[in-house]
């Protein structure tokens, strides 16, 4: 049996005594290494080749964003899932720009972790299913809620809603071409066009868009929080 190599990154010792214990319960995985700084976390990378590493981001000397990113430049195999408490579309934008593949909160470890790990072993994406939640929340605060940013006046078809929906969701091209049976390029055309006749620019415009137009849902138990906040 082949078994799925990962690398724990957090400055915490607990954090990553936690994190350990959850993957333990998968027979299959086995955690090759720790470390407690992000240079500790790109040499035991180089050095043991995980499949998976979960990387905090503010760690000692190199944050996890910018490990993130020379792992990208040195073409490494290792793909990452940021694991953190910052829960703002900023950081989740930051973090995929770097190059990772997972962004989870660890006020969902427990239940979201495993998940991740499995989803992006497979060539996926995995984001917390609070971010239709954490866009929503900080477009209100800064205002962007009432003056969105995109052309309203836009009707995509039904084609570029399913690739609206998809994206917002968090998948990639390749997972978006799978799911509608369409080509990589096709998808990614439409994504061209779809962000230049919104005037989108950004991730949590295109799922702020989404929440706005129904597009994806998102419970009302979090409007009405978003709104007792503010």
């Amino acid at each position: 049996m082949k078994l799925l190599r990962i690398l724990i990154a957090d400055d915490h010792e607990l954090v990553r005594r936690g994190t350990r214990q959850l993957l333990h319960t998968q027979r299959d995985w086995k955690v090759v290494g720790e470390a407690a700084t992000g240079h500790e976390a790109i040499e035991k990378i180089r050095k043991h080749k995980p499949k998976i590493a979960i990387l905090d981001i503010g760690m000692p000397d190199l944050d996890g964003l910018e490990a993130t990113r020379q792992l990208g430049q040195e073409a490494s195999k290792t793909s990452v899932i940021i694991l953190t408490m910052h829960d703002s579309m900023l950081m989740v934008q930051r973090a995929l720009e770097s190059g990772a593949r997972g962004y989870v909160l660890k006020s969902d470890l427990t239940k979201c972790l495993v998940k991740a790990v499995r989803r992006v072993s497979q060539g996926k994406t995995f984001l917390t299913p609070k971010v239709p939640e954490i866009v929503l929340r900080d477009f209100t605060k800064t205002g962007a809620a009432t003056n969105p940013t995109y052309n309203s006046e836009v009707r995509p078809t039904r084609r570029e809603l399913d690739v609206i929906r998809l994206l917002a969701e968090g998948k990639t091209n390749k997972e978006i071409a799978i799911e509608l049976g369409i080509a990589n390029s096709t998808v990614e055309t439409h994504r061209a066009r779809i962000l230049f006749r919104l005037g989108v620019h950004s991730v949590a415009e295109l799922i702020h868009y989404a929440i706005r137009h129904s597009i994806i849902a998102v419970p009302n138990n979090t409007i009405n929080q978003v709104a007792m906040d503010n």
